[in-house]
C-alpha cells in the first residue's frame, strides 16, 4: 500500500468549529441521526482512522453517548504520513475529551493474499483486542453507502456468490467483539459536508486516490457515472445487497439442517442421497464455519465430482481446499490443514 510521502498531513480547517450538531443555519451532523437507531452495549469504541468518515461518526458518539466513547486507531505503519495522522487523532480526542488508543499492528501479506486483505485481517483483530483490554462492549465502523457499492461491484467484477454479494453486514463478531456499521445507509458526500460546513479537522488518507488499487478506481470512475446515470444507485444496491444476505441466510440454514442429517464430518453415502446443489451446499458451510476454508468454485465442483465418483470401499478422495486438504476418511469426509 505505498503512498507519495507526507510527513505531517495538513486537516481539512475550512472554517471555525461549531458545535457538534453543526452551526446555526447549518444541517446537523447525519451519523447523529443513524446513531439514534442505535442501542449497542456500552462503553463502546470507535475505529477512528482521522479521515472524514471516522471522525463524523466519533463526533456524533461522542455526542450520543458522554463519557461512553474511546477512540481506536490503527497504526499500520505503511506509509510515511501515517504519524501525522495519529497527530491529528490525538488533537480531535483531545478536543472531544474522549480517549485515545494508538494501535500499532504488522500487516504483512502473506503468500497469495493481498496487501489489502492483510491490511483488513490485521485491523480487526486489532481493534478487537484492543476494545476488550480496555473493557469495551462493542466497536463502531464506519463504512458508509459508498463503501458498500464498491464491494458490492468488487464481488460482482470476482464472480462471488451470495456471501460476496451480501457485501458489508450491518452487525457482526470478530475476535468475540461485537462490530457495527451504522453509517451504511448514508452516502460519504454528506458526512464530509458537515465537517467541511462546521470546520471540523480531518485528514484524507493519500492512498485513497491511488487508482493503483481496484477499489480507488470504482470510487474514481464507476461511482460518477453511476450517479450520472441512476441517481439511486446506493439506495438499490443496498437493497440487493439485503436481499443476497437473505437468500444466504436461508442457504445457511438448510445447510445445518443438511449437516445435522448427514453427520460431522461429513458421510459420503449420506451426501451423496442429496441433489448435486444442496450438497455443494452443505460442503461450503461445513467446510467454512468447521475449518475457516473457502473453496472456489473449480475446487467445489472437483469435490463434487469425487464424492458422485465414490462408489467403492477403495477409492480415494483427495483434493486441496484453501490452506489445506479434503481426503476420505473411512466412509466421511476429512478437512486436514496446511497439508
Amino acid at each position: 500500500m505505498a503512498a507519495t510521502p507526507t510527513p505531517r498531513p495538513t486537516p481539512n480547517k475550512r472554517l471555525p468549529s461549531g458545535p457538534v450538531t453543526g452551526a446555526s443555519g447549518h444541517p446537523p451532523n447525519p451519523a447523529l441521526a443513524a446513531l439514534e437507531q442505535l442501542s449497542p452495549p456500552l462503553p463502546l469504541g470507535v475505529a477512528y482512522s482521522g479521515g472524514a468518515d471516522s471522525t463524523a461518526l466519533l463526533y456524533a458518539a461522542a455526542q450520543r453517548w458522554p463519557g461512553q466513547v474511546s477512540a481506536l486507531h490503527v497504526h499500520h505503519g505503511l506509509q510515511a504520513a501515517a504519524d501525522g495522522f495519529v497527530r491529528v487523532c490525538e488533537e480531535t480526542c483531545q478536543v472531544l475529551g474522549v480517549p485515545l488508543h494508538v494501535l500499532r499492528v504488522s500487516a504483512g501479506a502473506a503468500a497469495g493474499q493481498s496487501p489489502e486483505d492483510a491490511a483488513r485481517l490485521a485491523r480487526y483483530a486489532a481493534l478487537a483486542q484492543a476494545a476488550t483490554a480496555q473493557g469495551l462492549q462493542a466497536v463502531l465502523l464506519a463504512q458508509h453507502a459508498d463503501d458498500q457499492v464498491e464491494t458490492l461491484l468488487l464481488a460482482l467484477s470476482r464472480g462471488a456468490g451470495l456471501p460476496g454479494l451480501s457485501a458489508m453486514a450491518t452487525q457482526f463478531e470478530r475476535g468475540g467483539m461485537l462490530f457495527h456499521r451504522p453509517l451504511l445507509q448514508l452516502p460519504a458526500a454528506g458526512l464530509r459536508d458537515w465537517l467541511v460546513c462546521e470546520g471540523k479537522d480531518f485528514v484524507d488518507d493519500p492512498t485513497n486516490t491511488d487508482e493503483r488499487y481496484t477499489r480507488n478506481r470504482i470510487r474514481a470512475r464507476l461511482l460518477p457515472a453511476l450517479q450520472d446515470t441512476f441517481p439511486q444507485f446506493r439506495e438499490t444496491f443496498a437493497r440487493s445487497a439485503r436481499h443476497a444476505a437473505q437468500a444466504q441466510a436461508l442457504l445457511a440454514e438448510v445447510a445445518g439442517e443438511d449437516l445435522a442429517r448427514v453427520g460431522v464430518p461429513p458421510r459420503i453415502k449420506a451426501l451423496q442421497g442429496l441433489s448435486r446443489a444442496r450438497q455443494a451446499n452443505l460442503l461450503r458451510h461445513w467446510l467454512v464455519t468447521a475449518h475457516q476454508a473457502a473453496p472456489s468454485t473449480a475446487q467445489l465442483e472437483q469435490l463434487l465430482g469425487q464424492i458422485a465418483a465414490c462408489t467403492t470401499r477403495g477409492h480415494r478422495i483427495e483434493l486441496k481446499v484453501a490452506a489445506g486438504q479434503v481426503r476420505r476418511d473411512g466412509e466421511a469426509l476429512a478437512y486436514l490443514p496446511q497439508i
